[in-house]
This record gives structure tokens, C-alpha cells and sequence, in this order.
């Protein structure tokens, strides 16, 4: 009987050291250089389907202002260009550690907000385009969309910020150093100054 009760004393003494163990791994921040890693990716993986949502509206847009405005067509040609450039280049999750991948996405980006800029302000020159109503309707869902990617940048900077700053912060800083030794911070997002605001598109 007293051999039995040991061997239960000794169970829950085990079961209480596992559970301690678990409690002290949740709360020291093991688990959060993972978790906000992840969050990272998924911020990122938001910013790349908003920009693909936008190069998928502009073979559309091109169409519609050239059935409207065929003279332009140094304009469409770089619309056209920016948006192949643009669509070339890949940042999949492994890449967001670096920051020259990182750049020339946002170069291309910015390229395309260029280009598109200028055939929105091309098409300020046709007053049948800016009735047009399929024209609307593409103006509708860019403006809609370039507020979306405003917001998916933003997310994802926020995302990089606090998952960089755990990688140098106490508790966190200790697995970072040890069990996440080969974690590397994540390149931020450099978009040109005054891109936080989505463009204006008026018709």
C-alpha cells in the first residue's frame, strides 16, 4: 500500500513538474518568435495578393483606355511593361530576410504606380473614356484596391516591427540566441516616402 502510494506521489509530482515546465516555456516567450514570424509571413502573403489583385485590373484598364485613347500608346507601352516587370518578381517566404529582394519588389511596384498614374492622367484628356462605364467600374476597384495595399503594407510593416523586436528583446532575445539561433530579422518593406497614401485616381 505504501509502495502504491509513492508510485502515485511520484506520478503527480511528474505530472506537476511537465505542467510547470509548459507554464514556464508559454510565459518565458518561447512561443513567440514563432507565432509573430508566421504573422510576418501572412502579412506578406496579404501585401503580394493585393498587388496581384491590382496587375490582374490593369490588362483590363489598358484595353479599355486604348479602345478610347489608341494615339497613347508610349503610356500604354510602359503600363504594360511596368506591370511584366512588376509580375516577375517573386518574394516567397524565405526571401523576406532579404532586403535587396525586398527593394527591387518595391522598385517594381513603384514603377507600376508611376505608369499607371500617368495613364490615369492620360485619360483626364478623353471625356468619352471618363464616362465610360466599364472605365468607371476598373476606377472603382483600383482606387479600392491601392487603399487595400495601403493597408496590407502597413500591416506588414507593423508584423516585421514587433517580430524584429522580439529577436532583440528580452525574454525572447535568449531563444533567439539559442533554440532560433539561425532566425534572421526580416527585411522591411521600403516603400517610397508618401506611398503610405494610397494615389488618388479622379476621372
Amino acid at each position: 500500500m505504501e509502495q502504491q502510494m509513492r508510485a502515485v506521489t511520484k506520478r503527480i509530482r511528474i505530472a506537476l513538474a511537465i505542467l510547470g515546465l509548459g507554464l514556464t516555456l508559454s510565459a518565458c516567450g518561447y512561443n513567440t518568435i514563432p507565432t509573430l514570424q508566421e504573422s510576418a509571413k501572412a502579412r506578406w502573403s496579404d501585401v503580394q495578393n493585393q498587388y496581384q489583385r491590382r496587375a490582374d485590373l490593369i490588362p483590363n484598364l489598358v484595353a479599355t483606355v486604348q479602345g478610347f485613347a489608341a494615339q497613347e500608346k508610349t503610356v500604354l507601352t510602359e503600363v504594360i511593361q511596368a506591370r511584366a516587370q512588376a509580375t516577375q518578381i517573386k518574394i516567397d517566404a524565405g526571401d523576406l530576410t532579404n532586403p535587396d529582394k525586398m527593394r527591387a519588389f518595391a522598385q517594381a511596384q513603384n514603377q507600376l504606380t508611376g505608369a499607371l498614374g500617368r495613364l490615369l492622367a492620360v485619360a483626364e484628356n478623353y471625356p468619352d473614356l471618363k464616362s465610360n462605364a466599364n472605365f468607371l467600374a476598373l476606377q472603382s476597384q483600383l482606387e479600392g484596391t491601392e487603399n487595400r495595399i495601403s493597408v496590407a503594407r502597413r500591416d506588414y510593416i507593423d508584423a516585421v516591427r514587433l517580430f524584429n523586436t522580439s529577436l532583440r528583446t528580452f525574454p525572447t532575445l535568449l531563444w533567439a540566441r539559442t533554440v532560433f539561433a539561425g532566425t534572421q530579422p526580416m527585411a522591411e518593406f521600403q516603400a517610397t516616402e508618401g506611398s503610405e497614401r494610397p494615389p488618388v485616381v479622379k476621372f
